[in-house]
């Protein structure tokens, strides 16, 4: 059965079905030629892709620079982040400036970004290959994929839909950073529901259940998710 797209624009909702060998942001970007803003994914966990066009809403993905590690720290403190980033160590700014500054330096190979609403910071992701860090590459079920971490640090931000259009704006910058990659992965905390559909909106797919160790000394079970990045995104190539 063919998988369809719908758009959601101002004023009309179209809808197409994929074509062969077609990626589904290519047969969004098909349906409405005349958008003056890109589709973005809204929630591609169903039969029916649904994007949206959004003139209202702009997601930037920025370099992380040391100006923003008291926002780290603040996002990091807060009970809606901390409970599932505490395996990380304190949230305090010595330990921040000392977990994060020498990637933002480059000085290791884990990228630091920070998304911005409308010109606003609201949180940060973080990606990496996987083949860089030995101990997580045979839990994965592509070695060469990119891994990635996130967090929406602002509270009045959380449950608004905004996690989506954000981790999307990131899978969109990344698949330009990194075209040799065919996957994109992520391992939140079984527990972590909210997290988990954030990914399946975006079209990852559920895998194997793992332990994963902290650094804290304790251990997270965490479900490792990956997207298919050919299938959902295309090739860099790919008009935007």
């Amino acid at each position: 059965m063919p998988v369809e797209v719908a758009v959601a624009t101002p004023d009309s909702v179209r809808r197409g079905a994929v074509a062969a060998g077609e990626a589904w942001l290519a047969t969004a970007r098909r349906l409405v030629p005349d958008a003056v803003v890109d589709s973005v994914a809204l929630d591609l966990s169903g039969p029916l892709k649904r994007f949206v066009v959004d003139v209202d809403l702009r997601v930037a993905v920025r370099p992380m620079v040391r100006g923003d590690l008291p926002d780290v720290v603040r996002w990091r403190a807060a009970p809606h982040v901390h409970r599932w980033w505490a395996g990380d160590g304190p949230p305090t700014p010595a330990a921040v400036r000392e977990r994060y500054l020498p990637a933002i330096e480059g000085d290791e190979p884990t990228r630091m970004w920070v998304w911005e609403v409308n010109g606003r910071s609201v949180g940060l992701v973080q990606d990496y290959r996987i083949a860089d860090h030995p101990e997580y590459a045979l839990l994965t079920p592509d070695p060469t994929a990119v891994g990635v971490d996130y967090l929406l640090g602002e509270a009045d931000r959380v449950g608004r839909g905004l996690g989506t259009r954000c981790l999307w704006a990131w899978a969109v910058h990344a698949r330009a950073r990194y075209p040799d990659v065919g996957a994109f992965f992520a391992a939140p905390d079984h527990r972590n529901r909210a997290s988990l559909r954030v990914l399946a909106k975006l079209g990852f797919v559920e895998g194997l259940w793992f332990d994963e160790p902290q650094e804290d000394g304790t251990v997270a079970t965490v479900v490792g998710c990956t997207l298919d990045v050919g299938r959902v995104l295309g090739s860099d190539g790919d008009p935007p």
